[in-house]
């Protein structure tokens, strides 16, 4: 009997210990996928995984254009990409700078100024990934009242002039630096100089005889003209720059390589021949994307450098 009971209790105790392997073992399951799953909401937080793409652009024209503009794109990436992609409008130039530095924007419609300014603000993380077959040799168009007496960029002096904003590339960094080279300081040689805050409102500006002259984007003067939202019997183009790197999407750095990948590939898949294609490139004013190179705004930075337009 007594031999009978022992069996019983090493049975017992043996099972028992088993049981318990196998709580230890499921504990130990558990917690790995604790761990995992309080990993992966690590790495939600960092933006490295996305639920929503955030994209913003320059606010270079009025809040109407750009939504315009930019609502077909987040569709076509939203379907590209298989995610939520959100648009999120800026008030100005610098905000663009500061939220994408601050981790609230994912991929930024930049022009070179604004993305050199970008990259110094996250410590050269975010980059360039595409950009428009145009704007590897960009220009700017100096503009005048017809009835201003300007007929050259020497006829300026002494006149009235206006830039777009401060923070624009091809509105104001290009235009000052080419009007140096060319012997013209604003600051000296110009009456009175201002900041549109836009290409169009330039154009609007001079046209209205507020200002004698202004200098704006390229594109943006030939869609005006096109779509006859300027009349060229009061306003007229007197010069146009050499040519220069400007706009560009650029990524925050932290994005996970892999979409980073999708999204670059999305912007060079796009077929001018395709219709639904076309739309997009025509609101962006292209017909074709091109990978972009970040060495190519170097002459950007220095010009940002030599016009006091980049932090230290």
């Amino acid at each position: 009997m007594k031999t009978y009971q022992f069996r019983f209790t090493l049975i017992a105790l043996a099972l028992a210990l088993i049981f318990s392997l196998v709580l230890i073992g499921c504990k130990t399951k558990s917690e790995k996928k604790e761990v995992r799953a309080k990993s992966a909401k690590e790495t939600e937080v960092k933006g490295e995984v996305l639920n929503v793409l955030r994209v913003s652009a320059i606010p270079d024209e009025d809040p109407d254009e750009i939504m315009r503009i930019y609502s077909p794109i987040v569709e076509y990436l939203e379907k590209e990409l298989g995610m939520k992609v959100e648009f999120v409008p800026v008030v100005d130039y610098a905000a663009t700078v500061e939220v994408l530095a601050a981790g609230k924007l994912d991929l930024v419609w930049y022009g070179g100024l604004t993305h050199v300014q970008a990259r110094k603000k996250t410590g050269n993380k975010a980059y360039a990934i595409a950009m428009r077959e145009e704007d590897a040799n960009f220009h700017s168009k100096f503009v005048a009242n017809a009835n201003s007496g300007i007929n050259s960029l020497e006829d300026m002096k002494g006149k009235t002039f206006t830039f777009g904003s401060v923070s624009s590339t091809s509105g104001h960094l290009m235009p000052r630096f080419f009007l140096l080279k060319k012997g013209i300081d604003p600051e000296k040689d110009f009456t009175k100089f201002s900041y549109s805050g836009a290409h169009d409102a330039t154009v609007k500006w001079v046209e209205a005889g507020k200002v004698d002259a202004g200098a704006l984007n390229e594109k943006v003067w030939e869609k005006l003209v096109e779509e006859n939202k300027v009349d060229t019997n009061k306003v007229k183009v007197i010069w146009t720059t050499p040519g220069y790197v400007d706009y560009n999407w650029t990524v925050r750095g932290e994005l996970n390589a892999d979409l980073v990948e999708k999204i670059k590939r999305a912007f060079l898949k796009l077929d001018y021949s395709q219709l639904e294609d076309k739309k997009i490139l025509d609101l962006h004013r292209t017909k074709k994307y091109i990978e972009a190179k970040e060495e190519s705004w170097k002459e950007i930075e220095e010009a940002a450098k030599a016009a006091n337009l980049l932090e230290e």
